[in-house]
């Protein structure tokens, strides 16, 4: 029983290191896609943190949630606001190439 306890205990705070180390990444990273997928990990190590304290709905509900969906909303847009910027730079290249025709002399 206290073996167990023993093994629990440093899991639980070998996870809460790795989650903070994963916060920082998630703050000091440039690429946004990093820092997502380490804002991520967060989430999914807090649930497993959550069945070592017994809690298996709030582990569920943290995994679904938390790492799942928020995850995969942050890259949806992501995409969405890249392909704006995109869509933007194309237009801006249009207007540009207006009025500068190649005229060639024979």
């Amino acid at each position: 029983m206290i073996a167990t306890s023993i093994i629990i205990t440093s899991l639980t705070v070998l996870l809460s290191l790795v989650m903070i180390a994963a916060a920082v990444v998630t703050i000091m990273v440039k690429h946004p896609a990093t820092a997502m997928i380490a804002a991520g990990m967060i989430s999914l190590f807090a649930s497993v943190i959550f069945l070592f304290l017994a809690a298996p709905d709030v582990a569920m509900t943290e995994a679904a949630i938390g790492s799942g969906l928020t995850t995969f909303l942050f890259f949806f847009v992501l995409g969405r606001v890249r392909g704006d910027e995109d869509e933007k730079s194309d237009e801006s290249d249009e207007g540009n190439n207006e009025g500068n025709e190649v005229i060639e002399y024979d």
